[in-house]
């Protein structure tokens, strides 16, 4: 027993290092300067849609009113009866001035409707260099410089923008989901740049017209559910790197019940396990209450436990209040911090007993690895989709 509480103990620490180190990787990038970019091409800003989901409409503008000089929106739907249309609408009579398409094709070419979505939308896109972003996404007004300029670095095929969550409204289940994401996600994502990796996340992502021609266009992403991390994994095979942009975007965190909560993050779980499965089981130590907590009846209830829970629940609450203030976002209280840590827990072990995920009302299979991955993409540059020399998708579309 001796053994075990020693072992629990040194996992709570290595969970706290682990938060401090991801701190101050986030503290470091909130410091480094941002590089300015003489050149400014012209962008398409494609953001496919489905449903008047919370805060919509805020997200949406937040990209209407960009300080970059030329730059098209092209919105998509899947049905002539999505709500979403009307808030488009809306944007088109506050934003006049801005060069703002609505693509609506319910054609469907494969299990990933987001990127059948994009595919219908493609023959819109009139620029070369291509911001790819999801609808619940907010920036601020100098997001299009900071992405699209570190993509005219040498070397770069792809920009990758860290994201924070907000909560939507009130709700504590929404707080739940955003302190998932600013205390868990985004400080592990910078610990992997630190080791070399390079993670694409599908918050808002650029790269030029002729980049995404090279791998095989949008069809190539069709069977992932992982698109963001098919995409990076396929510019990178192509010898070019995929850049972290000088910005922190923020996403919408809706859902309003447990069992919505629950799906969600397992459906990221199941994603990150199949596709990374050895650094996904490393997660367990992010956990430290949890294994502070394990430290006491591995001690036989032993004095020492008790104020060793307390010294780390405590450390890891101050260190959470830390990376609010990093973030300017996502107030979680300290004493929620257990009851986050066993929820991350039931969705790490839900996440071994199955394949399959539900995304907006389809399901679909996690990739199984990287060799599928490879073998897949192969394939995929044959599909009858077929992109031509311009980038431009070989078949007709409805506008409204």
């Amino acid at each position: 027993m001796t053994l075990i509480a020693d072992a629990t103990a040194l996992f709570a620490a290595a969970g706290l290092v682990q938060a401090g180190v991801a701190l101050s990787a986030v503290k470091r990038f909130n410091l480094r300067p941002r590089p300015q970019f003489p050149l400014r091409p012209a962008v398409t800003i494609m953001k496919p849609l489905k449903g008047d989901e919370p805060l919509l409409e805020a997200a949406l503008a937040s990209f209407c009113t960009q300080s970059y000089p030329d730059y098209q929106l092209v919105f998509g739907v899947q049905d002539r009866n999505d709500p979403a249309i009307a808030v488009v609408e809306r944007l088109r009579r506050l934003f006049p001035e801005r060069d703002i398409a609505l693509v609506v094709d319910e054609t469907q070419h494969g299990g990933n409707r987001k990127i059948a979505n994009l595919i219908n939308m493609w023959p819109a896109a009139k620029h070369d260099v291509i911001v790819l972003a999801d609808s619940d996404v907010h920036v601020t007004p100098q997001f299009l410089e900071r992405i699209v300029g570190a993509l005219d670095e040498p070397g770069v095929g792809a920009v990758t923008t860290l994201y924070s969550g907000v909560p939507s409204g009130r709700s504590p289940v929404a707080a739940f989901g955003a302190a998932q994401i600013n205390h868990f996600f985004l400080g592990g994502v910078l610990i992997g740049r630190m080791l070399g990796r390079q993670d694409c996340l599908g918050a808002a992502l650029a790269l030029s017209r002729s980049t995404l021609v090279r791998i095989g266009g949008l069809p190539a992403l069709l069977p992932h559910l992982a698109d963001d991390a098919a995409l990076g994994h396929l510019v990178r095979r192509l010898g070019l790197r995929v850049a972290l942009a000088s910005s922190i975007v923020v996403t919408t965190v809706s859902e309003e019940t447990v069992a919505e909560l629950f799906g969600h993050e397992l459906r990221w779980a199941r994603t990150i396990r199949a596709l990374e499965p050895l650094t996904y089981a490393t997660t367990i130590l992010q956990f430290p209450v949890f294994w502070a907590l394990l430290t006491i009846p591995a001690s036989d209830f032993s004095l020492w436990s008790l104020g060793f829970l307390a010294v780390v629940w405590f450390a890891r609450a101050l260190e959470m209040r830390a990376m609010t203030r990093q973030l300017g976002r996502g107030t979680f209280s300290g004493w929620l911090l257990p009851a986050r840590e066993f929820f991350s827990l039931a969705v790490l072990f839900a996440s071994y007993f199955g394949n399959r995920v539900v995304w907006r009302g389809s399901s679909m299979a996690a990739v199984a690895n990287r060799r599928q991955l490879k073998a897949r993409s192969g394939k995929l540059s044959l599909s009858k989709l077929r992109f031509g020399k311009t980038g431009r998708l070989t078949r007709g579309i409805n506008h409204l």
